[in-house]
């Protein structure tokens, strides 16, 4: 049927989206209007803000085997480093969404800021494992909302004509942070200790605060006066939570007793939110709107497929190839360069384009990235790691950007808020859904043994299969951008 596809819908709300730009917002209407610099400066702390957290996970990927000479730790449990931001990530980031719809988005952004800055501090200070096991865990609490807020104000202050340039500007900061943090880790971790890696968020998260309350007069609470849905808060954290936490015990069967239990607690949770008067979620949002749930779907394959590239191929350069932490983060620059390059570039054609017809292209480069991977060895030469990066990175970079945009651009103004912290969501879910393969991998091969030249093959057997079951996901990624629905009115 043709409302399915989402045209006809967007051709309704168009007129109030385009419109954000020209008014006072409400929840401070004695403020003026937005004018051209505060715009540039809501941008450029998105823009801050959004190289925080990629920079933070990229530089971890080559201090790994370092933190784990230090902590004598095994391969899983170093997945755990990884793994427990994007857990509180993916936890917080819908309910901090729409608490910050209710209290105002700056608020919930600037608290966000400030949390990620002091567990940057306690992560730099960790005396063991645990505790920086944790320590990443509040992270993620600031990252959730930091990435809950930013988007939709973005999108919010931003028109259709120039929000997606905005958002290829925001995703090339994500992009730079990644670029910068292989390299920048790497220099840190072999000239200072991995901690020094945590120590660069606290003057950049300063700053960005400052910016922050000193340039962005403008509040934004499209809900006030509702109430949060703590009761669907919590029954969603835990679904969440139980999901998650059963993926990453997998093989271990215990894992499929905590799937089942999550899907018990969604099927929970739909109840609820379809009683109550205010919400955490309106399920309307997912109603005849294909173009935003083919968007989160694919967005959740492409972070699913691509981000434990960077953790296999760090651990490959390093204990198979030999090289330092330094040489191998130079070497992974190559994919998040290419991502700087094209994300603007892809979101700028998606204004003009259908995103679709772009992030689908970007998908299945991404795939021919990750297919000649599958055939690395230990005796690859280094030039094709990187050719293989720099694919990876063009399709990346074709993806993001056009997705996002097609993510916003599919809902009304009042459900911003949901669709940023559901596109946030998929990006969390997707990222541990990575590590959970690659966690995977190493359960079966190594076991929970310490990475020695012992275990180098079953090292090697690990980053095989983990690029065989990232490329057929990627396949089904291809599937999945193709098939939503358009969101340019003048298309036929």
């Amino acid at each position: 049927m043709q409302p399915r596809n989402g045209k006809k819908r967007i051709r309704q709300t168009r007129p109030t989206v385009t419109a954000i730009p020209l008014i006072a917002i409400s929840a401070n209407p004695g403020l003026p209007m937005i004018d051209d610099r505060e715009k540039k400066i809501i941008l450029i702390v998105a823009a801050l803000s959004s190289f925080l957290v990629p920079y933070t996970g990229s530089s971890i990927t080559v201090a790994l085997p370092a933190m784990a000479a230090q902590f004598n730790v095994d391969a899983v449990t170093l997945g755990w480093i990884t793994s427990a931001y994007i857990i509180s990530a993916a936890v917080f980031i819908v309910p901090f969404g729409r608490y910050a719809d209710i209290i105002g988005r700056k608020k919930i952004f600037l608290v966000g800021l400030a949390i990620f800055t002091i567990a940057s501090l306690c992560c730099a200070l960790a005396p063991t494992e645990a505790l920086l096991i944790a320590a990443r865990f509040l992270q993620g609490v600031g990252g959730a909302m930091i990435f809950a807020t930013s988007v939709a104000i973005i999108t919010q202050v931003y028109g259709p004509g120039e929000r997606g340039w905005a958002l290829g500007i925001t995703i090339a900061t994500v992009y730079a942070g990644l670029s910068i943090g292989p390299f920048l880790g790497g220099i840190l971790t072999d000239r200072f200790g991995w901690p020094a890696i945590f120590l660069v968020n606290v003057p950049l998260g300063l700053l960005t605060i400052a910016l922050t309350l000193q340039g962005v007069r403008h509040e934004w609470a499209d809900a006030a006066g509702e109430r949060l849905d703590l009761y669907g808060a919590i029954i969603y954290g835990i679904m969440l939570f139980v999901f998650i936490y059963g993926m990453l015990l997998l093989p271990d069967p215990v894992g499929l007793v905590w799937i089942v239990a999550a899907i018990a607690s969604g099927a929970l949770f739909v109840w609820r939110e379809k009683r109550t008067e205010h919400p955490l979620i309106d399920l309307s949002v997912f109603s005849d709107n294909r173009t935003f749930v083919f968007s989160n779907i694919a967005a959740m394959i492409n972070y699913g497929a691509t981000f434990g590239v960077g953790v296999l191929l760090s651990l490959y350069l390093q204990y198979i190839q030999g090289f330092s932490a330094e040489s191998a983060g130079l070497i992974l620059v190559a994919q998040p360069v290419i991502q700087v390059i094209f994300s603007p570039i892809a979101g700028r054609l998606s204004d003009r384009i259908e995103p679709r017809i772009v992030s689908t292209a970007g998908m299945a480069i991404t795939g021919l990235g990750l297919f000649i991977c599958i055939f690395i060895t230990p005796a690859t030469p280094v030039w094709v790691i990187v050719g293989s990066l720099m694919v990876m990175g063009l399709g990346y970079g074709l993806f993001s950007s056009p997705n996002t945009n097609a993510i916003m651009s599919s809902v009304e103004n009042k459900h911003l808020a949901i669709a940023s912290g559901m596109n946030a969501t998929m990006r969390s879910v997707g990222q541990l859904l990575s590590m959970a393969i690659a966690m995977f991998c190493f359960a079966i091969f190594i076991g929970p043994e310490t990475i020695t030249p012992a275990v180098y093959p079953a090292l090697m057997t690990s980053v095989t299969v983990a690029f065989v079951v990232f490329t057929v996901l990627c396949l089904a990624g291809v599937a999945a951008s193709y098939v939503r629905g358009t969101i340019h009115s003048d298309d036929a």
